[in-house]
């Protein structure tokens, strides 16, 4: 019978504790209220431990926003100023020094749009790793959003005379973010057109399986060798093998990060050389 009670009570302090109405009873040197006491001190604790955290929690979103608004200008002016200077070389006499500078303008505006997107891809990483941002999926069809990233990618798909084709057919759903989905389908794609040689094909196809939706981006380019695929979705990560190319190693990392919150996943398939198949799984069901 005491064991009932004592069991009753510990019960009725988990109820009171989840419930946020726990208080502690007059005290004495009984074992239950021993358990009691400490009971009491580790709420107190963890109450501390959630205001801290969500201290830190604005405080992140305010540094976020600030170095977000403090480096748009900047950066706004740099591109600007970089156009103006082109122009005004463009209708200069042609001579070799000439030629220089204007390659030197060029490259001056190739970093800082790259600045530009690091800075984005900074400000998007910190949000959804510190929850400032959340991902709020809903049941919605998939053409619109495959539509709109092959939208996206088409200049430079064209520019290097890809091929992007679309597979999906009508009425096909899944519950996901439009917004955030499309930020991590994008960076799949747009790594395929990067890293796809000139004149080559992207195929895009989803297939519904029990529990996910499938979205599929295949292409034939250079693949990724077995050693990198594990790392190829950590933050920074640049495989040996393309380095030179114009990246910083978080969109895989992004993609991952959403699909995630929104109890999704993404697996890869490749083969160095003969190119990749990058698989979105999307929930299919309500989370």
């Amino acid at each position: 019978m005491l064991r009932i009670r004592k069991t009753r009570k510990v019960e009725e302090m988990l109820d009171a504790a989840l419930s946020g109405s726990f208080r502690e009873s007059d005290y004495d040197e009984s074992e239950l209220s021993r358990v009691e006491t400490k009971w009491k001190r580790f709420l107190s604790t963890s109450a501390l431990s959630r205001e801290h955290l969500e201290r830190e929690k604005e405080n992140v979103k305010s540094l976020v926003s600030d170095i977000s608004h403090q480096t748009k200008t900047p950066v706004a002016n740099i591109r600007l100023y970089t156009e103006l200077l082109r122009e005004r070389l463009c209708r200069e006499e042609d001579t070799p020094e000439r030629q220089q500078e204007i390659r030197m303008a060029e490259e001056i505006a190739r970093q800082a749009e790259k600045l530009d997107f690091l800075i984005q891809s900074l400000t998007k990483m910190s949000r959804l790793e510190s929850n400032i941002l959340e991902v709020r999926p809903k049941e919605q069809d998939l053409g619109k959003l495959l539509e709109e990233c092959i939208a996206d990618v088409a200049p430079k798909a064209e520019k290097k005379q890809i091929q992007v084709i679309n597979n999906c057919v009508d009425n096909i759903t899944a519950f996901y973010d439009f917004k955030w989905t499309k930020e991590a389908l994008y960076n799949v794609l747009d790594n395929a057109v990067k890293y796809s040689r000139p004149g080559g094909k992207i195929t895009l196809s989803v297939t519904e399986y029990e529990l996910y939706t499938a979205v599929s981006v295949r292409d034939g380019g250079i693949g990724i060798a077995e050693e990198d695929t594990a790392g190829i979705f950590r933050r920074f990560y640049r495989a040996e093998s393309v380095q030179q190319e114009d990246g910083v190693g978080i969109g895989l990392y992004l993609t991952r990060e959403i699909l995630r919150k929104q109890n999704g996943y993404i697996k890869v398939k490749s083969t160095q050389g003969k190119g990749s198949e990058f698989f979105l799984y999307l929930k299919r069901g309500r989370i």
